[in-house]
Order: C-alpha cells, then sequence, then structure tokens
C-alpha cells in the first residue's frame, strides 16, 4: 500500500504561482510513475503532468511551459510547479501514484483556485 498526502494548495491571483507537494509513504519502494492530476466541477479527472521513476516527464497541452512536475526520490516527495496561473486552472489537484503491478494510488486532493 502507498498513502499520498498533497499540500500547497490555496487561492492565488491570476498570473501567480503555487508548489504544490506531494509525499508518498509506505510501499514507496513499488513506486514506478507519480502524477498530478485535477478535477473541475462539473468535468472529469484529467491528467497534468507525470513523471516515470528515470526523471521523464509529460505534460497536458494546456499546462506546458507553465507548469514544471519534478521528483526527489530521496524524500519520496513529488512537485508541482505552477507558474502563470489562469482561472481555468481552478480545480482540485490530486497527486497519484502507480506502482510495479500498474495498481494506482490516490491523495485526497487540495484546492486550487486562481482568482482576482
Amino acid at each position: 500500500q502507498v498513502q499520498l498526502v498533497e499540500s500547497g494548495g490555496g487561492l492565488v491571483q491570476p498570473g501567480g504561482s503555487l508548489r504544490l507537494s506531494c509525499a508518498a509513504s509506505g510501499s514507496i519502494f513499488s513506486i514506478n510513475a507519480m502524477a498530478w492530476y485535477r478535477q473541475s466541477p462539473g468535468k472529469q479527472r484529467e491528467l497534468v503532468a507525470d513523471i516515470a521513476s528515470g526523471g521523464t516527464t509529460n505534460y497536458s497541452d494546456s499546462v506546458k511551459g507553465r507548469f514544471t512536475v519534478s521528483r526527489d526520490n530521496a524524500k519520496n516527495t513529488v512537485h508541482l510547479q505552477m507558474n502563470s496561473l489562469k482561472p481555468e486552472d481552478t480545480a482540485v489537484y490530486y497527486c497519484a501514484a502507480v506502482d510495479v503491478e500498474l495498481q494506482r494510488y490516490w491523495g485526497q486532493g487540495t484546492q486550487v483556485t486562481v482568482s482576482s
């Protein structure tokens, strides 16, 4: 089992920045890829960015060039640096991990609100 706890959400003005963090615990040795998803009211959960164990990253087109995902394997954390935030980035952001058996784990989510 893997437990994930997100932090760093909040209210920010358009054009501002936030940094989300996700701390993993439990069977961390089994984690392969980690990712950030988000879900807005009335919309499906969507992939924002992911990072493989080797460091390869992937971003959705809507955040490419503005968001950066990084991983600290020594501290078992993954971060999402979000710059140039837009109102449409408002959502609950979820951390996810996939283990070597392709089982997915989810954090509880953290709210990000972009508004003036």
